[in-house]
């Protein structure tokens, strides 16, 4: 009887036991994250103290005229940053405008319309595309590339066009990649519920699909974007590094220029520690620290305001 008796009342502590258990497993794993959160800001956080530490002095011993001037030759002491954040624009602008729409268009094609066949084909090659080394494209593009925009017209093959064109196939890979996840995380009640009030497919993809996922093109566009303005060998490669502003007569991105990241890598092995010029490199990597930032708050607010659009429309 007393036998009896513990066997029925095992069940009950093992039942006792088991949410407590449970309980301190999750507890664990929440803290886990939390702490692989705040160490990912607490990294972000030294990164920039330090770019502070070693770039603010030269925001003080650089005059703000020879900081806005147009020519970076530190030989002479001309630290303008004009030139190089003009090329890290022209750059990154023309890669977006070439990426952007090619991506998204290739998204749509893969997600909404290619048979599932072509799809499994194509989704794999597409992402090994991201695993080319970039000092390999922009020496195929210092070979390739170069001589055929130089053969269209431009007084030289290595122009802000070329660097563009490089950027832009480097930053395809991720844009295809995010955006066919988001148009396939919209639900199919979606598509089912504007076909069946009488719309075509494209307008269903375009009016209803791609709106609904606009949060994932965002933030494939952004990570698109950081791709490109963050290149540095590829573009070092194939833009010509010639530090001045393009002129608008002959047209900026048929022009030789250099980018804030090809500025860095070219230079920081020539200076020395703690010279003026070292850090006036270091304050190129503060503006590009900014930059960066100023684009993904940028994408934040457009996500939370389209969030907050379609919470008023419900």
């Amino acid at each position: 009887m007393l036998k009896t008796e513990q066997a029925a009342s095992l069940p009950a502590a093992q039942a006792e036991t088991t949410p407590s258990r449970r309980h301190s497993g999750e507890w664990w794993i929440e803290q886990i994250i939390r702490g692989a959160g705040l160490s990912t800001i607490f990294i972000i956080g030294l990164i920039f103290l330090f770019l502070l530490r070693e770039g603010l002095p030269a925001f003080v011993r650089i005059s703000p005229l020879n900081l806005l001037g147009v020519r970076w030759y530190p030989i002479e002491e001309l630290y303008g940053l004009l030139p190089l954040l003009v090329g890290s624009l022209l750059v990154t602008v023309g890669a977006v405008v070439i990426a952007v729409p090619l991506g998204l268009i290739t998204a749509i094609y893969l997600g909404e319309i290619a048979p599932l066949w072509q799809r499994e084909l194509l989704k794999p090659l597409i992402e090994v595309l991201a695993g080319i080394p970039s000092i390999v494209l922009g020496f195929l593009g210092w070979v390739a590339l170069a001589p055929l925009v130089q053969q269209a017209g431009a007084p030289t093959g290595l122009t802000a066009f070329t660097g563009a064109l490089i950027l832009a196939y480097m930053s395809l890979p991720t844009i295809i990649s995010i955006s066919e996840d988001a148009l396939y995380a919209v639900p199919k009640e979606y598509r089912d519920a504007s076909l069946a009030i009488g719309a075509t497919e494209w307008q269903t993809i375009w009016r209803v699909v791609v709106p609904a996922a606009r949060s994932g093109i965002v933030i494939a566009t952004v990570l698109g974007i950081g791709r490109a303005i963050g290149e540095t060998m590829a573009v070092m490669m194939v833009t010509g590094n010639a530090a001045n502003i393009p002129s608008l007569a002959t047209g900026m991105f048929f022009q030789p220029v250099r980018t804030m990241t090809a500025t860095i890598a070219a230079e920081m092995g020539e200076v020395a520690q703690g010279s003026l010029h070292y850090q006036a490199l270091f304050a190129i990597g503060i503006v590009l620290f900014l930059l960066t930032f100023a684009i993904n708050s940028l994408a934040s607010m457009l996500i939370g305001g389209g969030k907050q659009q379609r919470s008023s429309q419900l």
